[in-house]
Formats: structure tokens, C-alpha cells, sequence
């Protein structure tokens, strides 16, 4: 493993944007750069810490929006300056990930490539940790794609899911399965019949491959992608870069890397993760990680209730002061002289509301 391990690399993908945690989130700043737990680490910088130790900072890539770069570079001071990489504009996934591959290639050879999320929340780490080097070590060893699926803790209708097959490997308790399909994110019931059948799990969007099996497969389903990104890659780290990388970008269509690749690929594997994992995908997601008063009442700032339960007050300045009388089931958010005040069942129309605004 200790060979393995001086021959890996990370591609972290941090380029998200959105309004789910309006107020504190904005499209200059989404949810991945915001502190929003009680260690006052954000989910990028979490994300960081997840690998840290695993592999050099110098083989560790964070691929963002170029608007991004400086929020990176704050909050990640330890990795270099030419390894934030600023994505000239919007493409999915599949731009993104051919992009790290694409550069793992020209500055490192043929490496292991762990392609990570920035904005999901993962425990324990040392089990995040083992699951990484368990699929990596395989995908050294075997010209396969692997992706990495959560156990389902209830019926979710917001996530895609994947079907495991036959087993094919075990590594002190970590499994390997055959991946037999993709599904999208299905209606409530049939999310209920696939926690039933026991055979799927979450797509976390996790990835792990040597470098030169994700470029075949992107050189058989998205060539043309490939074709672009490569042409500007050979101006990497050079004057010319940023303008090489916006003609290519300027190319190409937005598509995910599940649809464009993942999908279509023959030799696809899926490691069984064990470890907790959110996507954090809103403020209700939030009461997992806030401590709770004895009414049910989620909480960060200075707080009282009376006849109240079942809301979530977060405030960032953790010295605010909210008085909550005979309210349930709110969500309450205060900051820089904004707030945010909506049931929590309704919280999916923030963001309608913030692009009227």
C-alpha cells in the first residue's frame, strides 16, 4: 500500500453555487466555503482534511469557478497556487472531471485518481479514510471505474441511487460490488422498494481510477471533451493557460460525468461505504450537526423559546439574540442584517423566491 500511496492524486471538485442556504449562501459564496458547523471548518476545508496526509498537497488539485480562486486559496492555504484551477464558466461534471484527469496526466503521469466532492459532510473520517485507500489500492490494480455508494438511511427521493451486482471483492470488511446500473432520482415509492430490495445505494458522486482508464473511456463516450481539454492542458501553468482553458470550456456542452461516461462504461465497480454522508442540501440538513434543547428545538446563537418546538434558529454571530414564543417547526436564519423565516416543509421555495428578489 505504501507504493500505492506515493502514486495516488486528488481531484477536488468545489465549483457548486447555489441558494439553499440563503441568507448565509449566495452565488458569491455557496455552501461549501460557509462556516456553518462548531469546529469553524467549512466543507471545503473538510473535504481538505479528509486526504490530508493521504497524499502530498502538492498532488491534490481544487477545481472551482475561477470567481472562486481566492475563497480557495483562503481557506486552503496549503495547497499550491497553480493547483486551484478556475473553471472559465459553468459545464457539469463531466468538464470538471475530465479537466483533473487531464491534468493528473500531464503533471504526475499515470496516478490513482480520487475524484472527491467539497461540499458533502462524511463520517468518521479514519472509515472515509479506509474506504478511500481500499478502492484506490483496487483501482491500481484493475482497469475498472470505481464510484462510491452509501448505504440509504430512508426512502430519499432526492438522490440517485446505483445497483449493486455480484460481489467481487472484500478488504477487511470493505466490499466491492459489480455496479449493474445508474437510477435516477425516483418517486417515493419506488425509493421505498429499493431500500426494501437491499441492493441499492445513495450515488454519492465520489469517484476512483487510474488516470489512464477515465481517459479511454472519455476518449470512447465524450471525445470531443476530451479532445478540447487536452489541447489547452499543454498551456498549463504557461501565460496563455486561462485563455487555452476558456476556448475549451467555450466548446463543450454542460453534461454530468454519470451520464456521459459512468453509464455508458463496461467495467464499472461500486465500493460499499459504511461512513455517514450528506449532501447537506439545506437548512433542515442542519439538524444533524446543531445541538438541540429539550422542546426539539434546533439551535446556534443565544436562544430562548417558550411553548415552541421543532425549529432551527442559526444565527452567525453566535452572540445574537432570538426569542422564539408559541412557533413550531420553523426555520429562522439571521445574518449580515438578513433573515430568513419559512416552515420547514417549504423550504425548496427559497430559492425561488431569492431569484424574484
Amino acid at each position: 500500500m505504501e507504493n500505492i500511496k506515493r502514486d495516488l492524486a486528488v481531484v477536488i471538485m468545489a465549483g457548486g453555487a447555489g441558494t439553499r442556504f440563503w441568507p448565509l449562501s449566495t452565488e458569491q459564496k455557496p455552501k461549501q466555503f460557509l462556516n456553518l458547523f462548531h469546529d469553524n471548518r467549512s466543507l471545503l476545508q473538510k473535504s481538505y482534511d479528509r486526504v490530508a496526509g493521504l497524499v502530498p498537497d502538492d498532488r491534490i488539485l481544487v477545481l472551482t469557478n475561477k470567481s472562486f480562486m481566492d475563497m480557495v486559496a483562503e481557506q486552503l492555504p496549503e495547497i499550491p497556487s497553480e493547483n486551484i484551477i478556475g473553471e472559465p464558466m459553468r459545464r457539469d461534471t463531466a468538464a470538471a472531471v475530465c479537466l483533473g484527469a487531464a491534468l493528473c496526466q500531464e503533471r504526475f503521469g499515470n496516478p490513482v485518481i480520487a475524484t472527491l466532492t467539497a461540499d458533502h459532510m462524511i463520517e468518521p473520517i479514519e472509515l472515509f479514510r479506509g474506504t478511500l485507500l481500499s478502492a484506490m489500492d483496487a483501482g491500481h490494480q484493475n482497469s475498472v471505474l470505481y464510484t462510491f455508494g452509501v448505504q440509504p438511511s430512508y426512502p430519499a427521493t432526492g438522490y440517485g441511487y446505483l445497483e449493486l451486482g455480484r460481489k467481487v471483492h472484500e478488504d477487511n470488511g470493505i466490499e466491492h460490488f459489480e455496479l449493474l446500473r445508474f437510477k435516477e432520482k425516483p418517486d417515493l415509492e419506488t425509493a421505498e422498494a429499493y431500500l426494501r430490495s437491499g441492493r441499492f445505494r445513495w450515488n454519492s458522486g465520489m469517484f476512483v481510477w487510474r488516470t489512464d482508464t477515465i481517459l479511454k473511456e472519455m476518449e470512447r463516450h465524450i471525445s470531443r471533451h476530451l479532445e478540447a481539454i487536452s489541447d489547452a492542458v499543454r498551456y498549463d501553468c504557461t501565460p496563455q493557460w486561462p485563455e487555452m482553458l476558456e476556448k475549451a470550456f467555450s466548446a463543450l456542452e454542460a453534461i454530468s460525468i454519470d451520464y456521459a461516461v459512468m453509464e455508458k462504461a463496461q467495467e464499472v465497480r461500486c465500493v460499499d461505504c459504511r461512513f455517514s454522508w450528506s449532501d447537506v442540501g439545506g437548512w433542515n440538513a442542519m439538524k444533524d450537526y446543531m445541538p438541540r434543547d429539550k422542546a426539539g428545538n434546533y439551535l446556534r446563537g443565544q436562544v430562548k423559546s417558550m411553548d415552541s418546538n421543532g425549529n432551527l434558529v442559526f444565527c452567525e454571530d453566535r452572540d445574537e439574540k432570538v426569542l422564539l414564543i408559541s412557533v413550531k417547526d420553523l426555520i429562522v436564519v439571521r445574518t449580515g442584517g438578513k433573515t430568513l423565516i419559512t416552515h420547514k416543509d417549504h423550504t425548496e421555495d427559497i430559492k425561488k423566491l431569492v431569484q424574484e428578489d
